[in-house]
């Protein structure tokens, strides 16, 4: 898919700041196992059917909890306690559903992520450039790590996640902290992504620019959203040479 380029894109950008999954990187085998087979080992067959999707029990896309983002052990008490309260309102009994809980938690957090083929060479680019590189996405407490992991900590200047901000994209909180950790003007930040509130609607609602990814291989169902000024289309994050 070409790139659908605007002006408004062109010239200015001291700082790009980059969405972590689906962006940067995918899941790969092995996947971690479903919330129903956990259940099941339990014989909580029923309960698992009122659990549903297993992804649907994480905090909403623009959620403020400031409140239990206080620090470390405080988000994660959270976390845990969240999955107990649904675990025990499908039928979960107690003291269960406290073990399951934890259970759940960890096997969410059990990924193991791989590198899209552009990205290093594209962050490499970019900070020879001298543009300031940051990732912020809607994770867990230890972003820091995950990037790590993935071999991106010397090529990724600073990174915000939601847990430690206090909300999740698309709130005006997680952008406003980002843009104070590059030390720049919203006007000067470029954000990319592939998730259309959190990574392009938001980000130009606080005066950014954005870049929707776009990748050919992983679009979703649907005819890609039409682009508001300030917005531009990408195939793939190596088109981000020319927008600088």
């Amino acid at each position: 898919m070409p790139d659908d380029r605007g002006d408004t894109a062109r010239g200015g950008i001291r700082a790009v700041i980059l969405d972590f999954y689906g962006t940067l990187v995918r899941l790969v085998e092995p996947l971690p196992p479903s919330h129903r087979s956990l259940f099941a080992r339990r014989g909580l067959t029923e309960a698992a059917e009122r659990w549903g999707d297993q992804w649907a029990v994480g905090p909403r896309d623009g959620e403020e909890h400031t409140a239990h983002s206080v620090s470390e052990q405080a988000y994660r008490a959270w976390e845990v306690d969240r999955l107990r309260r649904r675990a025990r309102d499908c039928g979960v009994p107690e003291p269960v559903a406290g073990e399951l809980a934890v259970e759940l938690d960890r096997a969410m957090k059990d990924l193991r992520l791989a590198l899209f083929d552009d990205v290093v060479d594209t962050l490499a680019e970019l900070r020879a450039r001298g543009v300031r590189v940051a990732v912020c996405s809607n994770w867990y407490w230890d972003l820091d790590r995950a990037i790590e992991d993935v071999g991106l900590a010397g090529l990724v200047d600073t990174a915000v996640t939601s847990a430690r901000a206090g909300a999740r994209k698309p709130h005006p909180l997680i952008y406003r902290a980002v843009l104070e950790r590059c030390q720049v003007p919203a006007g000067q930040a470029l954000f990319v992504g592939d998730m259309w509130e959190p990574d392009v609607a938001g980000p130009l609602a606080c005066g950014m620019r954005a870049a929707h990814l776009w990748r050919a291989d992983r679009v979703v169902e649907g005819v890609a959203p039409p682009l508001p000024d300030g917005a531009v289309r990408i195939s793939s994050l190596a088109a981000l040479s020319g927008l600088l």
